[in-house]
């Protein structure tokens, strides 16, 4: 629809149609990338709403990204994301399951979707942080190498060799080879 600079500048003055093909085009980007970080989806929700509504003050206040959305739109939810643990770890949260009953999955089968996303969850919380970050940023973000090479300041040898070691690590410990 629109390339970059100009849908950037629709958004500055608040044009509707922008800013929803931004949230449009960016939303899942945004979502998967915190997915991969935090422990259950109705936070990545929350926090990839909390990234938009950062975006519309940015714009506000005149803060905008100067040039790229995409990039913006990144180091805000990394900055959300860092808010998040900082709050996280001041206080005790238990998680519940707050699913509805019923549906078409059996409680075995639900229980079996939970163990394994939670046994994932573990998997990668035991790799490096430039490791997650890496898997965060292709996986989650969509990033291709060279965008996640730019991001993390590493060349594109070093973005690929965190991320086949990520992987690596990942297949070991989900196979239950190191335990």
């Amino acid at each position: 629809m629109h390339d970059e600079q100009t849908l950037l500048r629709q958004a500055r003055a608040f044009d509707k149609e922008a800013l929803a093909h931004i949230h449009d085009q960016y939303y899942q980007s945004i979502y998967r990338y915190l997915s991969f970080r935090v422990a259950d989806d109705q936070t990545a929700e929350d926090l990839a709403g909390e990234v938009f509504t950062r975006f519309l003050s940015a714009l506000r206040d005149r803060g905008a990204p100067p040039n790229t959305i995409r990039g913006w739109l990144f180091g805000a939810a990394r900055n959300v994301l860092k808010e998040h643990y900082r709050k996280q770890r001041q206080m005790n949260w238990i998680e519940l399951d707050d699913s509805l009953p019923g549906g078409e999955r059996t409680p075995e089968q639900r229980l079996d979707d939970r163990a394994g996303k939670d046994e994932l969850r573990q998997a990668l919380a035991e790799l490096t942080t430039e490791q997650q970050e890496v898997l965060a940023l292709r996986f989650g973000f969509g990033l291709p190498i060279k965008e996640v090479a730019e991001t993390v300041n590493k060349s594109e040898g070093s973005v690929k060799m965190l991320q086949v070691r990520a992987i690596a690590a990942l297949t070991r410990r989900l196979q239950g080879v190191g335990r």
